[in-house]
């Protein structure tokens, strides 16, 4: 599934640039899909507790087909609002799928080695997330051929993901696991709004998943990514799949390390000086004229990222109790969607009113102020210790 979202993200970026030539139309591609995300929040955690984990998924991955076939069947149109509201109900069906998968987790591994499952199940989508940009790049440029059929190029895509979206539905199918129904009170304002609730209260999960909000929100360059493929590197789409594949080659090797060797101590602290790293890096690449630098840069994003959310998704999902990990994890995934989906459209915001090197650049310059920030502000995270006592807790 990952690859194939991955490969759909690559076509669409590259499309929309090639039809608008605009910064801020790529904001809008990500601000499409972080309003449902948004809007629907209260219900996606509610249904995830509310209703079989396993169920919910298989029901979304059926809508992310339909995007996938719906983008197909408009390819020709040259205006954006069709492709907007494609992507509107795709982030939609992301908005439901996140806590449900996220929260199934749990139900399969036990949690005495949940840390380490964590970073197993990070490598393996990070894996997922090299492929897919990069077959994405390569696939469009094929089948765009030589005479730069840009529509012939996306739509070779969208079958693509169409294919592998089968794929994963059979898949996830074939599991026997069956979390049924945790949530026993009705659906009511009071059972909605629980999930903020909790976070709110609990200034640790609050710190984790803030800190990545606006790190990424501010410091996120990807949606950029075909502006720097183009305009500043001079690559063409096969480059722009190599860019979108270093954060997750960066990514996936970070995973592998925790994997086999957990993090041991000061949990917390690592968490914040890699974030800090993170607005480095994304300075580096913002001022970078060579291809290959930029990739390293993009590579150590993508490296560093890797720690936040291995801390983050352990302390949301042990810290949390199983009855509540849907709504908490809707709650997660609203501040996820907000740093990644709003972060494309602040980014194709500010592009368009300062150029797309200075936005990124000031954007890794705010990172690393909000890593002070957040270093007195949330004691809590930065004293986390052991991850294995956030389990127990």
């Amino acid at each position: 599934m990952t690859i194939g979202i991955q490969m759909q993200s690559v076509a669409v970026g590259w499309h929309v640039y090639e039809i608008t030539r605009s910064p801020l139309a790529l904001g809008y591609v990500g601000l499409a899909q972080f309003l449902p995300q948004i809007a629907f929040s209260p219900f996606t955690g509610h249904v995830a507790d509310r209703f079989d984990r396993r169920n919910v998924v298989l029901v979304c991955y059926t809508a992310v087909l339909a995007t996938a076939l719906l983008l197909l069947a408009t390819i020709s149109v040259k205006t954006m609002l069709p492709l907007y509201a494609i992507l509107f109900f795709f982030g939609t069906t992301r908005a439901f799928v996140g806590p449900a998968s996220s929260a199934l987790l749990t139900h399969i591994v036990p949690l005495e080695i949940f840390p380490r499952a964590v970073a197993w199940g990070s490598t393996v989508w990070q894996v997922a997330s090299i492929v897919g940009p990069s077959a994405g790049g390569v696939v469009y440029a094929l089948g765009a051929g030589k005479h730069n059929d840009t529509a012939r190029g996306a739509a070779i895509v969208f079958i693509s993901c169409a294919l592998l979206t089968v794929l994963s539905f059979v898949s996830i199918a074939r599991m026997h696991i069956r979390t049924g129904r945790l949530e026993q009170k009705a659906m009511s304002m009071d059972t909605l709004l629980a999930g903020v609730r909790y976070v709110l209260k609990n200034k640790m999960i609050l710190g984790s998943i803030s800190l990545d909000l606006f790190a990424v929100l501010l410091g996120g360059a990807v949606a950029l990514l075909p502006i720097f493929a183009k305009d500043v590197l001079h690559t063409e789409a096969w480059g722009l799949g190599i860019l979108r594949s270093a954060p997750a080659a960066g990514a996936s090797i970070m995973a592998i390390v925790f994997a086999n060797r957990p993090m041991k101590r000061h949990a917390g602290a690592w968490m914040l000086f890699c974030v800090f790293i993170f607005g480095i890096a994304t300075i580096v690449f913002a001022l970078s004229k060579s291809f290959w630098l930029s990739a390293v840069a993009l590579f150590v994003v993508g490296a560093s990222d890797m720690v936040s959310v291995v801390v983050r998704s352990v302390v949301v999902q042990i810290a949390t109790p199983a009855e509540m990990r849907g709504r908490v994890s809707a709650v997660n995934f609203v501040f996820v969607g907000a740093s990644n989906e709003l972060g494309e459209f602040e980014s194709g915001l500010t592009a368009q009113w300062w150029g797309a090197t200075r936005a990124a650049a000031l954007g890794g310059i705010a990172t690393c102020a909000v890593v002070a920030l957040w270093t007195v502000m949330f004691p809590s995270l930065r004293k986390v210790d052991r991850l294995e006592d956030v389990a127990e807790k």
